[in-house]
């Protein structure tokens, strides 16, 4: 991805991304931080209207962990991922969902490695 225009989180600047459509996202981070998530954990944290209930209804994001009476299911890929802007990238998941936009600064907020809130 090109150079990242800056952001009012430093941190939220992405310096490399690394993208594995069958294993998920990894991202090095301008201030040192490395972020590795994988594909449930992102389809989970997906940030549009339908996923976290923003238009008064229910959340929808799937589980993380779907539980060990599952029915089988394909198994879980990024069919796709685009650049948005500077600042985010769209993800068309193989379950045909791909209205979210995860801004660097919404994937840096979810990363597995961070405790800290920006």
């Amino acid at each position: 991805m090109a150079e990242q225009n800056q952001t009012q989180f430093a941190g939220a600047d992405p310096e490399h991304i690394s993208i594995s459509r069958s294993k998920g996202i990894k991202i090095d981070w301008k201030d040192g931080l490395h972020s590795d998530y994988e594909l449930r954990y992102l389809r989970h944290h997906c940030p549009c209207a339908v996923c976290t209930g923003s238009h008064g209804t229910p959340p929808e994001a799937p589980p993380i962990d779907p539980g060990p009476f599952q029915m089988y299911s394909a198994p879980l890929k990024m069919v796709s991922v685009e650049p948005i802007g500077a600042y985010a990238i769209r993800i068309l998941w193989s379950d045909g969902h791909g209205s979210g936009i995860y801004s660097f600064e919404h994937l840096r907020k979810i990363s597995p490695q961070s405790k800290n809130e920006l």
